[in-house]
């Protein structure tokens, strides 16, 4: 099984709870559709990152995530991802070296996104009590049209960047940043708008 479909019994998969805002304890009985999901990535991820021809990148990235990505769109390698079907990648993006992205909350990137090399989009995350530490949360990260992360930005779970939004070099992003603003800073804050 991918990422779709409930189990046998009509329950939710894994991935349907963790998306549903349940925490999953690392001892889940299902967990091995997480492990078994992040080895299919891996290997084809190791393809991925092995080739710089255009055609075949495309391609590859149609395994990977079970979607087309736009002939608009490129992707530069080195890529890193863990659970690959869960990246959506809009027209006319262009993501720079080194990307690394924890995805099992889905990520999903709009058209126009610029990305600057070394970012990381963080979907995944633990609990604050250390007597459930060992357990996953996911939330969504969404980037929004026309929006610019410069190089080595992290964007952490559940944060959307607005539409024409600017996050400077280094940022730590752990809130949402409004449209039209350029935020910069760990954690990183408004300093000023665009439009």
């Amino acid at each position: 099984m991918r990422n779709g479909g409930r189990m046998r019994d009509g329950s939710k998969n894994i991935f349907e709870r963790l998306q549903s805002g349940e925490v999953v304890p690392f001892n889940d009985p299902q967990y091995a559709l997480v492990s078994k999901s992040g080895i299919r990535t891996t290997e084809l991820l190791i393809q991925y990152n092995a080739t710089s021809d255009p055609d075949q990148l495309r391609k590859l990235w149609g395994n990977l995530t079970g979607t087309v990505l736009d002939e608009s769109s490129y992707i530069q390698i080195p890529l890193m991802i863990n659970h690959a079907e869960f990246v959506k990648v809009g027209k006319n993006v262009y993501i720079n070296h080194g990307c690394s992205m924890l995805a099992l909350g889905k990520i999903t990137i709009e058209d126009n996104v610029l990305i600057g090399p070394k970012s990381n989009l963080i979907t995944e995350g633990h609990p604050v009590n250390p007597d459930n530490r060992r357990a996953l949360e996911v939330k969504p990260v969404l980037i929004k049209k026309n929006a610019w992360l410069g190089a080595a930005v992290t964007v952490l779970p559940g944060v959307t960047i607005g539409e024409n939004s600017i996050v400077a070099a280094g940022a730590v992003v752990n809130r949402d940043v409004p449209d039209n603003t350029v935020v910069a800073g760990v954690p990183a804050k408004v300093i000023k708008s665009i439009i």
